[in-house]
This record gives structure tokens, sequence and C-alpha cells, in this order.
């Protein structure tokens, strides 16, 4: 009951952020922050949960993406549908990850490499059909209003994000309650135990990566209508896969807020990155990298993992003044 009351919080708290806070600039971060919190809960749901680390969710993104792009193109989809039909199209793709991986056994390192592999075929196949446009990429037309989820501020995409964020948090606050939410988690720690209690490991991943895929490529339909053009590189490129996965692992693997959390974290250093050194050329990918190493080091528990950490440093203070003591 408390998470579900933080959620609330959460929401309420920042919903009327764009009515305060007058500048694009913030409004602009606060949107983009939101937008990989959500990325990021579609890879915590099958990392975090299912302990399936992937390092190829740009897969889902990207075929939501040029799903919906395509759809809006070359047959005049409303973006309203085309978001739906990415969520189901990359759903799918998911689901025939899972069934062609899972079925061998495939997990750790071997399922990360593979899910880099898929991302990596399809980036090949993007850049060579012409309904993709293939390297050029596509560009989808300019058509404010909220018909066409393109809002003429970043206001209405920060309130979409804000009620899709919100929907995870909710999604994942009945995962930890749910029993199938139980059965992920004990694949997620033992597959042969869980096994030996009745569940089902093929089919419980088979489901998380689905639902995994499905919501990254709703973030891949939203991510077309923010910036109207999406190209291979962008799509299935190993940067939105590495956000995807950086988030929850900063803000702290399966629990409800540690994508958000991430997210904010890890934009906000991003930023700062920025303003010290200047807009060099793969700076955010050094810095990401640094903060990968630290956060395995030193907090391997996420940022959420803090609180644990205060606590036990003042167990050992207690434990040591009561030595002295005696």
């Amino acid at each position: 009951m408390r998470n579900l009351t933080a959620i609330i919080l959460f929401c309420l708290v920042l919903l009327p952020a764009p009515l305060l806070i007058q500048s694009d600039f913030w409004i602009t971060w606060l949107t983009l922050a939101l937008f990989y919190a959500y990325l990021g809960q579609a890879w915590n749901l099958l990392g975090g949960y299912g302990g399936q680390f992937s390092f190829g969710h740009a897969l889902f993104f990207g075929t939501g993406a040029y799903c919906t792009a395509i759809l809006q193109i070359h047959f005049g989809l409303n973006a309203w549908g085309g978001f739906v039909l990415a969520a189901i199209a990359a759903g799918l793709v998911g689901a025939g990850t899972g069934w062609l991986v899972f079925r061998y056994g495939l997990r750790g390192s071997y399922f990360a490499l593979v899910t880099l592999a898929f991302a990596e075929v399809f980036r090949i196949l993007a850049n060579s059909f012409e309904f993709t446009g293939a390297g050029v990429g596509l560009l989808v037309p300019l058509q404010p209003g909220f018909a066409q989820m393109q809002f003429e501020t970043k206001a209405g995409f920060f309130w979409l994000l804000l009620a899709l964020v919100g929907a995870c948090l909710l999604f994942t606050y009945w995962l930890q309650n749910a029993r199938f939410g139980a059965r992920l988690m004990a694949v997620r720690e033992n597959e042969d135990a869980a096994r030996a209690l009745g569940v089902d490991p093929f089919d419980t991943k088979l489901r998380a990566i689905t639902a995994s895929g499905a919501i990254a490529g709703s973030a891949g339909a939203v991510y077309v209508q923010l910036f109207l053009y999406i190209d291979p590189n962008i799509a299935y490129g190993p940067a939105m896969s590495v956000e995807a996965l950086l988030v929850p692992i900063i803000g702290g693997l399966g629990t409800i807020f540690g994508p958000v959390l991430g997210a904010f974290a890890l934009h906000a250093i991003a930023e700062i990155g920025r303003l010290a050194f200047g807009d060099a050329p793969g700076l955010n990918l050094v810095l990401y990298g640094i903060l990968l190493v630290l956060m395995v080091l030193f907090l391997p528990n996420g940022l959420f993992g803090l609180g644990k950490v205060s606590f036990g440093l003042g167990s050992l203070r207690r434990l040591f003044k009561g030595g002295a003591h005696a």
C-alpha cells in the first residue's frame, strides 16, 4: 500500500510542472527523463524482475518506432493507432526472440549477446529496404494536434509520458503482488528450484520478454512523434540499448521506482558533463561507462541501495560503540 501511495504522490507532484515551470529547457529535460524512465521500466521488467539481461532492447524500441512511422507515412494511419500496433509488433518480436532463445536454454551472457546480435540484424535490414528509408531514415510529417499525438508544446508530451510512466509504475506494483511476479522472481533466483516448485521457466520468461518488448515498442512510437524522425542507427543502434539497461541498473534493479530514479540521475549527470566539457563526441558514453563501473563496485543495488548502505553503517557504528562501552 505504501508503494501505491508513493506512485500516486509522484504523479500528483509532477502533474502541474509545465504550468509552474516557464523554462522550455527544463520542461524538455523532464520530458526526456520521463521518456527514458519509461524505456528503462521495459528493460527492468525483463532484466530486473526476470534476471534476463538484454543488451539489445533497441530491437523492440526500433521495431515500434519503425512500425508507427511506416504506418503513418505509407498508409496514413492515425498516430494513436500506430502506437497500439507498434506495441503489438514489438511484443511479437519479443515473443519470437524469446521463443528462439529460451527454447534452447540460453541465459546469462549468451542471452545478452544474442539480443545484441538480433538488434544488429534488424539495423542492417532497416538500412537495406526502401520502405524503411534505408540509411536516410524516415521523416514523419508535422501535423500538430492531439489526434496525431503531435503536441504544439513539450507540455503535451510531458503529460503523455507522465501518464505512461504512471501506468507502468502501477503495472510494476501489480507485478510485485501477483503470482506471475512471484514466478518471474523465482526464475530469476534459481530456474532449477523454480521448476521443482512447478514453475515453467520457459513460459514465464516468454511472457516477460513479450510484455517488455511491447512497452519498449510503445516507447519507440512516442519517440517518433516527439522527434518526427527515425533512422536505423537511432532505432536499432547501441545507444538506446545502453540507456535502457543503465537506467534501472543505476536506480535499482527489480524495484518499482528504480528506473525513474535512474533516469533522472543519469540525465542530470549527462547534463552536468555537457556543461563542464561541452558537446564532445562520445562524452555521454564515457560518462555512462564510468558510472556503470562505479555502480557495480560500490552500489550494486543501485541508488535505492543507499538506504541499505546507510542503515548498515549505522548498525556498525552502534555495534562498535556497544563494544567500546563493554
